[in-house]
């Protein structure tokens, strides 16, 4: 990527931070900025017995692409590549600046990728206008579906405490287990919200849960849980936070907890970047787009704290994290056409590059 960007007339820096490599690349010296956003890691493979091809050799079959990362997100990488290879080459004195915020971080942690490149662009004073995400967003064509935000993800570790006995005498013993039960059955019940116009209604999800020794007569002495909240902009952490203790609490349970933040909720309203790429995908594959802020979280989440309008345009998401992940080649072919589309809108020597 690096090579071919630099051959197309950008000033590519790399920003590395542990074992994460990131880089980030532009074109041109002014404002608008246009991003295009992405990550070059992969998933585990799961069974490789499983895969009808080695995961990490690419073939293509009968017109479908097959390998680790096909969806989630090489093809969105090569289609962005080769739109702004195809569009400098159309428009060399374009408007504004292409750029390119590429993370080998997005699978993991999220701590070295585009987090930390946010937070050095955000320390040098450099801005984005608008950040188009390759994410696999669409659900039965390329671009049929924009993702226009995400939900917040708020995560806690909990612990339980009780006190360790005999089964036989539970008058001896605090059974976690036990007392944690009334609280889960409220919090997995519970109507957190009603979402909104843009969003899903929060939801509580228990990940992980565990208590007892192994052995069949020993009431465990503790248990422990993991829990995620994946919640619209209607909450807030702190509201949350207060909510979950307060269940806790009610129910006499004893606990620690520790809390874990993932990514705020954002939302980009109508303007000039959804315009654009509403524009572009009706004019490549004659419908419009559906706008969602479904699914998981992205990198999005750290572009948009800049005050970036962000909207994630991909590929299909049907096989991604899957044994025999795919995509066709026709819909990298159109997603590229897609992505020169939305250049021509927005940094086209006739394009508004208004706010």
């Amino acid at each position: 990527m690096i090579r071919r960007l630099e051959k197309a007339g950008f000033t590519v820096e790399k920003l590395n931070y542990g074992n994460v490599e990131n880089f980030w690349a532009r074109r041109g010296t002014v404002a608008p900025v246009l991003c295009f956003a992405g990550h070059t890691d992969v998933v585990p493979t799961g069974p490789l017995e499983e895969w009808r091809t080695d995961p990490f050799k690419p073939v293509i079959i009968d017109g479908v692409l097959y390998g680790r990362g096909a969806a989630d997100m090489k093809s969105g990488l090569a289609a962005m590549v080769t739109a702004s290879e195809a569009f400098v080459a159309e428009q060399p004195d374009h408007a504004g600046s292409i750029a390119f915020l590429i993370t080998s971080d997005e699978e993991g942690p999220s701590v070295d990728g585009t987090k930390r490149v946010v937070e050095t662009l955000r320390e040098r004073g450099v801005g984005i206008d608008w950040c188009i995400v390759g994410e696999p967003s669409s659900e039965h064509c390329a671009g049929d579906t924009l993702k226009i935000g995400r939900r917040g993800s708020f995560s806690g570790r909990l612990t339980v405490h009780g006190m360790q006995g005999h089964i036989a005498y539970p008058h001896l013993a605090l059974n976690p287990v036990h007392s944690f039960a009334p609280a889960l059955a409220e919090l997995t019940s519970r109507t957190w919200d009603h979402g909104n116009e843009h969003f899903q209604p929060t939801s509580f999800q228990i990940s992980n849960i565990t208590a007892g020794t192994g052995a069949p007569n020993v009431i465990p002495g503790e248990l422990k849980a993991r829990f995620n909240l994946r919640y619209n902009t209607t909450q807030t952490q702190n509201q949350l936070k207060a909510t979950v203790e307060e269940i806790l609490a009610r129910h006499d349970v004893r606990y620690s907890i520790d809390w874990y933040v993932s990514g705020e909720p954002f939302y980009t309203p109508p303007g000039p970047l959804s315009e654009a790429v509403t524009t572009a995908v009706t004019k490549t594959i004659g419908k419009v787009p559906a706008m969602s802020t479904g699914g998981g979280t992205s990198d999005g989440r750290f572009i948009a704290t800049l005050g970036t309008k962000v909207i994630e345009l991909g590929v299909t998401n049907a096989s991604i994290h899957k044994v025999n992940e795919c995509v066709k080649v026709e819909e990298i072919e159109t997603l590229h056409h897609l992505y020169v589309e939305v250049l021509r809108q927005l940094l086209g020597k006739q394009a508004s590059t208004g706010g």
